[in-house]
């Protein structure tokens, strides 16, 4: 049995390892990065230090489970990056808070190389402002955590006025492109990437679902 609450502060910890224990195509962070405290403030602090009102866990025998977390404002979350998340990476950097080898190196290169190349599918904002962003731990998947974490999530979008959500993922995420379709999300955007070449097998295609309240 699991429940959907909002999220707590005290359940940052247990975000963040979830987040980090889920970032590599459903397997850990550091297949592709060497410090999960890294990945974590540049890419999940966002959303459980500044867009606590957009977060919801999957409790399951007092644990957390799984999460999705969103905002309603996508360009306000660029913002945010911008303002806060950026320079507190920057400076864990220089006082060396974070293990920056081999592996961060590379994959900051060929994240920059993303955006140089465009590789990251285009949503258009001003119709699907929203997104979020769903995990669920290893040991819980295939119980429909995930689905009802969305759909709650979806809920909240649309009483609180929000009129269409988006979210990223790639085509290797079969599981994940699944329930975004039979929840009615559609392909907005796809476009190859080279971002985890030698990562995994064969070629990577990312991908932008959206959502509408009206569909």
């Amino acid at each position: 049995m699991y429940q959907v609450r909002p999220y707590r502060p005290q359940d940052r910890k247990a975000v963040w390892t979830l987040a980090a224990d889920t970032a590599f195509f459903g397997a850990p962070v550091e297949q592709f990065l060497d410090d999960r405290a890294l990945f974590c403030a540049a890419f999940v602090a966002c959303y459980t230090d500044h867009e606590l009102a957009r977060l919801w866990v999957a409790e399951s025998s007092g644990a957390v489970a799984g999460y999705v977390m969103g905002c309603s404002d996508s360009r306000r979350r660029t913002r945010i990056f911008g303002t806060h998340i950026l320079s507190t990476v920057l400076r864990g950097m220089l006082q060396r808070r974070y293990h920056v080898g081999r592996k961060t190196l590379r994959f900051g290169l060929r994240l920059l190389q993303e955006l140089l190349e465009r590789a990251i599918p285009t949503v258009p904002l001003e119709r699907f402002p929203g997104h979020l962003h769903v995990n669920v731990g290893a040991q819980a998947r295939g119980r429909g955590i995930g689905r009802a974490l969305l759909e709650t999530c979806l809920a909240q979008f649309w009483v609180t006025g929000v009129s269409g959500v988006h979210v990223m993922t790639t085509d290797h995420n079969r599981a994940a492109c699944h329930l975004y379709e039979t929840l009615g999300f559609r392909l907005l955007d796809a476009r190859q990437t080279r971002l985890w070449r030698g990562l995994v097998a064969g070629e990577v295609q990312n991908r932008a679902y959206g959502i509408m309240s009206d569909w």
